[in-house]
């Protein structure tokens, strides 16, 4: 089947997962000069379960480092508290968890959504109105979709639906491939803060990675036959 010629594309952004929050002042310091390092799209915050001031009084903390970087403030869960914190959205688990929570984000804030084991439940999650979906994180067992599998999924989505795609990377490799697939955001995490030369030059150098994969493949224009 003919495909109709499509314009060069951008190249995706980065999506910053950070670790459970501690210490939100001294976060919010590093976050400030890490956001400087990379085009990073949105941050999504883990917050420890405590009580539902404790948690607000946190994203408080982070918001303004996180917002005047030009990066959305996305909550992991607690969609409850986003509007309170100040937060641009949340990021659910599961199209249950995404539609409960429906309410009391839209219009205004952003709704996210992750866990989508199906096509259908992607398909589903699109349909109900999710801002993004999330492909390649581990589940509850800490399993995860192998490499192929989930750059398989990023490109299916990206070829057929309008929602944007997020691809769950834990290393440059996988990155570099979520970014080929046609991702129109690379979430990364664990392994930026993990890396021994520091976050913000492995955030820079991720940034450029999935910038140049992504033009090696898709950032020209395309008319197949």
């Amino acid at each position: 089947m003919a495909t109709k010629p499509v314009p060069p594309r951008p190249a995706p952004r980065l999506y910053l997962a950070i670790p459970p929050v501690d210490e939100p002042l001294q976060l919010a310091a590093e976050l400030a000069d890490l956001l400087a390092a990379a085009d990073v799209a949105a941050v999504l915050v883990r917050l420890r379960e405590t009580d539902p001031r404790s948690m607000i009084s946190t994203i408080k903390a982070l918001a303004p480092a996180i917002q005047n970087a030009g990066a959305a403030l996305l909550i992991d869960g607690h969609p409850d508290i986003v509007a309170r914190a100040g937060a641009d959205g949340a990021h659910l688990t599961g199209l249950a968890a995404m539609e409960e929570a429906m309410p009391s984000l839209k219009p205004d804030r952003i709704a996210g959504v992750g866990g989508l084991a199906t096509r259908h439940d992607s398909m589903a999650a699109g349909e109900a109105g999710a801002d993004y979906v999330l492909f390649g994180e581990p589940d509850a067992n800490g399993q995860r979709p192998s490499l192929e599998a989930i750059a398989e999924r990023l490109q299916w989505w990206d070829e057929l639906f309008e929602p944007p795609c997020v691809g769950f990377a834990t290393s440059r490799e996988e990155a570099e491939a979520f970014a080929a697939a046609g991702a129109d955001f690379v979430l990364v995490g664990e392994f930026i803060w993990s890396d021994p030369r520091g976050a913000k030059t492995a955030l820079a150098e991720i940034g450029a990675a999935i910038a140049e994969a992504h033009a090696g493949t898709l950032g020209t224009a395309k008319a197949e036959g």
